[in-house]
């Protein structure tokens, strides 16, 4: 009597098993990729003050770029399918990026981090997402809704006012400060120039061009005007130079090379918000900066302002065509070209 019905029954349970098994054995990795990447980006600059601290600053970034790009090319030398996306006009736009944005960038701001303390140039440089939001504004004729402009205020008033701090305090130098501004102002043009040229191809061999053309242009300028005698060989140096090869060139970027490709370029960004504080934490952790009350103060609304500005927004257009998602629009949103 129960075998007609009984017959087709036992596939609904193994149906349900088979589903559970599935979705208990994948593992959502994105959280730890997000932890990870923020990790390493802010501790940057702890690294780059320990090192810059036994080196100058400029042979150990022309080393530490030349390095880099040669690993980076040297793993894509072989797979001739990613270089066939790429044409010499992109490869020459990489190479002007990397001027920007890893020549004068970071050649600047590790002449900075001489004079002033990684937890305020970390601070001072992460705010690059509030300024280039208003340079596109002005530039690229991108939208200054209520929020970006809100970020941008909360943001300058944030940096300003650590900035004041600091410097009444005389903790950090004026000479530091301005060459980290100036720092500041490379990655927002680079950026700029970013979004305006939008090269085509791999990201990842894009980054090795822009390391490699670093470290080609700073070579000569470094041994011109540094002097290796000036070099103090340590552990710390050499776990210094390490991390900023590994894991602030490469690892970190096959990080966010990911979220990019996860997430999009505009939901990616506004993870920007936590390097602040991470800097200032990392700062007072592993090199004993002190951390004031009022820098506690402006770093919430420099946090706050990054949010704002980088913040992905659901609007109706974007319901009513779900395939624009932010994903497909990571090459035009935003720069993946920030440290």
């Amino acid at each position: 009597m129960s075998a007609p019905m009984s017959a087709p029954m036992p596939a609904a349970p193994a149906m349900t098993l088979s589903a559970s098994a599935t979705t208990t054995t994948r593992f959502n990795t994105l959280p730890l990729a997000i932890t990870l990447f923020c990790l390493l980006w802010s501790f940057a600059f702890i690294a780059g003050k320990i090192g810059v601290t036994d080196c100058p600053p400029l042979i150990l970034l022309a080393a530490r770029f030349s390095l880099a790009g040669l690993l980076i090319l040297g793993v894509f030398a072989f797979r001739r399918e990613a270089w066939q996306q790429l044409s010499w006009r992109e490869a020459a736009m990489f190479a002007i990026l990397g001027l920007a944005n890893n020549a004068l960038y970071l050649g600047l701001g590790y002449t900075g981090l001489k004079s002033v303390s990684a937890g305020l140039g970390g601070l001072i440089v992460s705010a690059n997402p509030v300024f280039t939001a208003a340079l596109a504004a002005l530039l690229l004729g991108e939208t200054m809704t209520w929020r970006k402009a809100a970020g941008l205020l909360l943001g300058i008033a944030g940096v300003a006012f650590i900035v004041w701090h600091r410097m009444s305090l005389g903790t950090d130098s004026l000479h530091g400060v301005l060459f980290t501004f100036a720092s500041l102002a490379s990655i927002v043009a680079g950026t700029i120039l970013f979004k305006l040229f939008a090269p085509k191809g791999s990201l990842w061999i894009g980054n090795g061009i822009q390391n490699l053309a670093a470290g080609i242009v700073l070579a000569p300028i470094a041994f011109t005007f540094a002097d290796v005698h000036d070099i103090v060989p340590s552990l710390r140096l050499v776990g210094a130079f390490a991390f900023l090869v590994l894991g602030g060139s490469i690892f970190a970027y096959m990080l966010w090379f990911h979220l990019l490709k996860v997430c999009g370029a505009t939901a990616a960004s506004a993870y920007h918000f936590l390097m602040p504080p991470l800097a200032m934490l990392f700062a007072y952790l592993v090199l004993g900066e002190h951390v004031a009350f009022r820098d506690l103060l402006g770093i919430v609304p420099v946090a706050l302002g990054i949010y704002l500005v980088t913040r992905p927004v659901v609007n109706a257009q974007a319901e009513a065509n779900p395939s624009r998602t932010p994903a497909t629009q990571s090459n035009r949103s935003s720069a993946p070209w920030r440290r």
